[in-house]
């Protein structure tokens, strides 16, 4: 199984917050398949956190090289520890990892670091709600954007701070992995997953799930990870110990659409991502609990438009 990496830079003052909720994020990720190599570097072997918790044995940034594929996060920091004048070799280093095609995130203050390096000019990006007029001021070349949890400018993304860090994050490995994958950490997180108002609609694994019952979410929770079986009422009903025309009226008036409804959402949903993962028909017509590779293509067509092979990459 391969292993991603998300390298965390500690700057002086660091706030734990910001670089928690991120991080909790990918380290669950091991738990669901998908392990992250977890790096955290710095300008110190060690730092002091602003809430004054000390951090030791921290890498020194210069010698880690960073790849495309990782993922490159700055957590927020007190920005009178911002260095004047700035780090050359910092920039240098970010630069860098800019132009290999890295993932470079920043949680709340952290924007500033980027801006500083260039890499935030001419694009959209956000910070902390207190920051923002402070960020636009500093560097008018930057588009910053108020009220959004989280921006994304190609493979620069910017959150406003704290928990959006979670958000961020959670929409990084849905990027990366799925919506189920995503949602997954985010149920073992005990968060919700909160959508950017900038990003497309809500994923079928978010919808439908507004409601406070708990033995509905239970069935959704147990269709969500049988997909590739065949689903039956009766079972269903049998788990939260009621009949199958009880749990059809409840399942009903609490999401608003059937359990054939939401059961055909599912599978077109994960199909979807499994042929933008190039894998083939045959498996997914078995990984999406379908009866042969014709009624794959029929789903696909009646939801897009179009044959399986157009929605390929």
């Amino acid at each position: 199984m391969s292993t991603n990496r998300v390298i965390f830079f500690i700057n002086a003052d660091v706030h734990i917050l910001d670089l928690a909720g991120a991080l909790q994020a990918f380290y669950e990720a091991a738990y669901y398949g998908h392990p992250y190599d977890i790096v955290y570097i710095s300008d110190r072997v060690d730092q002091v956190c602003s809430s004054r918790l000390q951090l030791a044995g921290l890498k020194d940034y210069t010698t880690v090289a960073v790849s495309g594929a990782d993922i490159v996060i700055i957590p927020g920091f007190d920005l009178r520890q911002m260095k004047e004048p700035v780090d050359g070799a910092l920039t240098a280093w970010l630069r860098k990892a800019d132009s290999v095609g890295a993932t470079i995130c920043s949680v709340c203050t952290g924007a500033f670091a980027l801006a500083r390096a260039g890499l935030l000019d001419n694009r959209e990006c956000t910070t902390h709600w207190k920051y923002t007029e402070r960020l636009q001021r500093e560097f008018p070349a930057l588009r910053v954007q108020i009220n959004r949890l989280f921006v994304k400018s190609d493979h620069i993304y910017t959150s406003a701070g704290v928990t959006t860090g979670v958000d961020m994050a959670l929409f990084l490995l849905e990027r990366r992995h799925g919506a189920e994958f995503a949602y997954r950490v985010a149920r073992e997180l005990v968060v919700y997953i909160r959508r950017d108002g900038g990003e497309d609609q809500e994923s079928i694994y978010l919808q439908y799930r507004r409601h406070i019952r708990d033995d509905i979410h239970a069935v959704q929770d147990w269709i969500v990870g049988h997909l590739h079986e065949k689903v039956r009422v009766e079972e269903l009903a049998a788990m939260i110990h009621t009949s199958p025309r009880n749990l059809t009226r409840l399942f009903k008036m609490t999401t608003g659409i059937t359990i054939g409804q939401y059961l055909e959402k599912l599978r077109f949903e994960k199909a979807l991502h499994l042929l933008h993962q190039e894998t083939k028909i045959g498996a997914i017509t078995r990984q999406c609990g379908l009866q042969s590779d014709n009624q794959l293509r029929q789903m696909i067509k009646k939801h897009t438009g179009r044959l399986p092979s157009a929605e390929r990459g």
